[in-house]
């Protein structure tokens, strides 16, 4: 897609109804918040599938508006996965598995794309979705924390020796995820909450940055976490090197680390240690973290062309190595399923994502640093931000199955479209006096 001065989103007769983009909103906010798990009743309905279901019947109802999208690279690269795994499936190990059993999660986490992709075509949308996104995943960390305080809740716990375990927080009891899914969710929210709120010209988006931010530590913490702790580091970094104020960012990073350290137990403490000394308490599960993710590689070995099916590495585990466990890496969890051709391609996949954001960030420098502010520039840096911390936190959590590639793909080809495809006769709000100022 190339840029065009001339765009800003699709024309008002291209893009889709208001219904329909009302439905996805509410369906990001089923999704995230699990209503279904709160109202049993409202949970039986399987609201998640009926909602992708009516989505999808929607988006086909106006395919005439998407004319040209299914011929950029990023639809290529994940119809092309989808295809393969279809096509594929009379040769992976347990078919059966993938048709009854694991199809559903896929279809969900897949629709993020096209749902992103298609129904973001107006600024003002992308815009409001930033919004509701971010708030469902702030509510998904203050819910656990409030808990925490009030309750004494943890949600989890780990072995740290001599037959003592440590609480470790994870999401709600209406939120399963566990605590390094929940340190997924506070390291994807840090770049968009810095680039979104602290870094505009909205004095209340940094009050809330700076009322957020504290808390977001503070849950971390408590996940014990150490691969949220590396993907924080990476976010560090990318924000660092994009700063033109490094100086006053190591001294606050400094206080906040020294600040946070002091407030640590000795037993947080030793878990974060154990990435960098092998002599502390639980330095064994780092080892073993590093063993599984040879075992897995190993595993994915054992069928290296077609996989043993969509979501079947529990399965692969437990008939093969004895152990059934869901992966804790992204990589060989695409071997171990999908084997090497579709690692190939989801690897493509994300490779088209990158191009994206990669050339939309060149396009918007070379308008110039007057432009910094606003508010696509600050968003593609957040994107920048979350896809180096995407393809690091990978390495130690799973994903084929998971929405967050696929959203973030479908985000980023809303993004090129609505400020970079030709189409509207308007100056795109990179290009406009004051435009993009808020979130």
């Amino acid at each position: 897609m190339l840029y065009s001065p001339q765009s800003e989103g699709v024309s008002r007769e291209n893009s889709v109804s208001s219904f329909l983009y009302g439905v996805f909103i509410y369906f990001t906010i089923d999704f995230f918040i699990h209503f279904s798990a709160r109202i049993p009743a409202y949970g039986a309905m399987r609201p998640s599938l009926l909602l992708t279901l009516v989505l999808t019947l929607l988006l086909f109802g106006q395919r005439e508006k998407f004319k040209g999208c299914g011929s950029t690279p990023e639809f290529r690269a994940i119809i092309r996965l989808i295809v393969y795994i279809v096509v594929s499936l009379p040769f992976v190990t347990w078919p059966g598995s993938v048709l009854t059993e694991n199809i559903p999660d896929f279809i969900k986490a897949v629709s993020f794309f096209f749902f992103a992709a298609l129904i973001l075509d107006t600024d003002k949308r992308l815009r409001i979705f930033m919004i509701v996104f971010i708030a469902c995943q702030v509510f998904r960390v203050l819910e656990p924390v409030y808990l925490h305080l009030t309750l004494g809740y943890w949600g989890s716990y780990t072995y740290i020796g001599a037959g003592e375990f440590a609480g470790r927080l994870s999401g709600a009891p209406a939120d399963i995820i566990n605590p390094n899914e929940l340190g997924f969710v506070i390291a994807t929210l840090v770049p968009f909450i810095y680039y979104l709120l602290w870094c505009g010209h909205s004095k209340t988006g940094k009050l809330l940055f700076l009322l957020l931010m504290p808390v977001l530590v503070y849950a971390l913490v408590l996940t014990l976490s150490r691969g949220a702790l590396v993907a924080l580091c990476v976010i560090g970094w990318m924000i660092f090197r994009q700063s033109e104020h490094k100086f006053g960012l190591i001294v606050i990073t400094g206080i906040i680390v020294v600040v946070t350290w002091s407030q640590m137990t000795q037993v947080q403490k030793d878990r974060y240690l154990s990435l960098v000394e092998s002599d502390t308490g639980q330095s064994a599960t780092v080892h073993g973290r590093i063993t599984g993710m040879e075992e897995e590689f190993m595993l994915g070995l054992h069928r290296p062309i077609f996989g043993h099916g969509l979501g079947t590495t529990p399965e692969a585990k437990a008939n093969i190595i004895g152990k059934a466990r869901a992966a804790h890496n992204l990589y060989t969890e695409l071997m171990i399923e999908i084997g090497l051709i579709g690692l190939f391609i989801f690897l493509k996949y994300m490779h088209t994502i990158y191009q994206a954001i990669k050339s939309n960030d060149e396009i918007m420098n070379s308008a110039g640093k007057e432009h910094h502010g606003q508010f696509p520039y600050r968003l593609n840096q957040a994107l920048v931000a979350v896809f180096w911390m995407y393809v690091i936190y990978s390495m130690a959590y799973w994903g084929l199955s998971v929405y967050y590639w696929y959203l973030f793909g479908g985000l980023t080809f809303a993004f090129t479209r609505t400020y970079f495809s030709e189409g509207t006769g308007e100056a795109p709000a990179i290009m406009q006096p004051g435009g993009g100022a808020t979130a």
